[in-house]
């Protein structure tokens, strides 16, 4: 009897590890494998602005979430010179300036993937006007950077001059993806939508053009003027205006050519805007030059002509002259039209001030959020000191920047205020700051967010704890094995019932 409960005993024994390591070998499998991302992949934006080109390399993982890489920016390089739509008349020159950036960039980005890795370059205002002053020039710029690229070892997507809408909702996507407005990571490190997450409004001023971007209180009621943008699955629709002619350094042409227009020589001007004892010459071409002045040029306009500036550091004069760069009548008292005739949904929510507003707000030496009264006094007493003085108050001192940052102030002043309708309460919502963690708000990495919708995403490669073919061995071994058993467990079982069941013969031992 002993000798038929050894083998079922070690029968039970192997069935029951059998089964054990089978689904042991499994789960093992299923949880620990290992995914191996299929690396980076990398994108270079051109953001060719009026005043400067800065080069941009954004590197993303190369699985998708819902469609959009989820990017960083990792090198920022700064073009020398001044923007592409100054080369109107000498395209060829454009190279030069462009390759020690380029040379920086191909530094950055692992040579194998330099043929995958596409450049994309967006013109902005300065272009927008070119174009509209003179097409073939601003052809000739766009098909000298085309030839420029074919000779670099990424693969060229094209060079765009993008509109003025489209440059409103990239800055509005790129300000609001840096702040985890749409995506966050969760508990479990995966990237999930925030819950209810309200999303930032954007205020970006260039050097040719401005941009207010947000989403408005109603968007329904307000159609006509929102774009939709689809990002990460989900859908927004962003009302988004932008002005040519106000940004900064067109804004300040218009300036100087009204201050000519009102004084009474033409050769010596006084500039309220620029600081006491402040003197410069400047040619009627520096300013008159540009399509944004055209109509406030005089009868005897000589481009070469010397205008001698004499700074008056006026603070209530220089606000005076800037109130005429805005149209405020054209609207004629509609609540949802501040200037220019354009409609305007009501402001919402917090924004945050990029380019031109933070770095003016930075020369008032001030930073992140304050009070309409915090910088109106700010402003005041910059726009009050003398040329000598400003010197020594300002944390980087170049002349071209430093004697238009009062006049900056007041624009920028008269556009929250006067313009876009914030006001003492609204006014703190506004965040002037430049860049979030290491990457700078402006247009290009929302542009470049945009177009990695279009780039197809790689699938994730798997890395088992197991190679394929073992773990499909260890499988059929066990399986087998299980198998076995089982089929000698129920052999036992039917010898055990036949025994039970045979006859018992009985001696009997009749006695003789």
């Amino acid at each position: 009897r002993m000798l038929t409960r050894t083998p079922s005993v070690v029968a039970q024994v192997f069935l029951l590890l059998s089964v054990v390591l089978v689904i042991a070998i499994a789960v093992i499998q299923i949880n620990q494998q290992q995914i191996l991302s299929p690396g980076l992949k990398y994108g270079i934006v051109l953001d060719a602005g009026s005043s400067r080109t800065t080069v941009y390399v954004y590197e993303w993982p190369a699985e998708k979430e819902n469609n959009t890489g989820v990017v960083s920016q990792t090198f920022k390089c700064n073009v020398k010179g001044p923007g592409i739509s100054s080369y109107g008349s000498s395209p060829g020159a454009l190279a030069k300036p462009l390759d020690d950036c380029l040379n920086k960039v191909k530094e950055r980005i692992p040579v194998h993937l330099h043929k995958n890795t596409s450049v994309y370059l967006g013109a902005t205002a300065g272009m927008r006007l070119l174009r509209l002053q003179n097409e073939s020039a601003a052809n000739e710029v766009l098909a000298s950077i085309q030839s420029y690229f074919r000779a670099q070892p990424f693969e060229f997507r094209g060079a765009q001059i993008i509109t003025g809408p489209e440059e409103g909702v990239y800055g509005w996507i790129t300000a609001n993806y840096l702040m985890g407005n749409f995506l966050e990571r969760n508990l479990w490190r995966t990237w999930v939508h925030p819950y209810r997450k309200d999303t930032m409004g954007a205020l970006d001023l260039g050097g040719a053009s401005t941009q207010i971007s947000f989403i408005p209180k109603d968007p329904e009621e307000h159609l006509n003027s929102t774009l939709q943008v689809k990002l990460y699955g989900y859908n927004y629709n962003v009302y988004t205006h932008s002005y040519q002619c106000y940004g900064r350094d067109e804004a300040e042409k218009r300036l100087l050519a009204l201050l000519l227009q009102k004084s009474k020589t033409s050769a010596n001007v006084d500039n309220p805007c620029y600081p006491q004892n402040y003197n410069t010459a400047l040619t009627m071409k520096d300013f008159f030059g540009s399509l944004c002045t055209q109509s406030l040029r005089p009868a005897n306009y000589y481009p070469n002509q010397p205008v001698n500036f004499h700074g008056t550091g006026d603070p209530g004069l220089c606000q005076e002259m800037v109130s005429l760069l805005f149209n405020l009548t054209a609207c004629r008292d509609r609540e949802d039209c501040p200037f220019n005739g354009i409609h305007q949904p009501k402001v919402k929510g917090n924004f945050v001030a990029f380019s031109g507003f933070y770095y003016t707000i930075h020369a008032l030496n001030l930073s992140g959020q304050f009070s309409l009264d915090d910088f109106n006094s700010s402003m005041w007493f910059f726009c009050s000191q003398s040329w000598a003085q400003l010197q020594f108050m300002l944390p980087k001192f170049e002349e071209i920047y430093a004697r238009s940052y009062c006049f900056s102030a007041n624009f920028i002043y008269y556009l929250l205020v006067h313009g876009y309708n914030f006001n003492a309460e609204t006014w703190p919502q506004i965040h002037f700051q430049k860049e979030v963690g290491n990457s700078s708000i402006g247009w290009s990495l929302g542009y470049m967010l945009s177009l990695t919708n279009m780039i197809p995403a790689e699938g994730k490669l798997i890395q088992l704890p197991l190679k394929p073919p073992l773990f499909a061995g260890l499988l059929v071994f066990l399986t087998a094995t299980a198998l076995l058993c089982l089929l000698f467990l129920v052999y036992l079982c039917v010898v055990s019932h036949q025994q039970k069941n045979v006859p018992r013969v009985e001696h009997v031992f009749i006695p003789e």
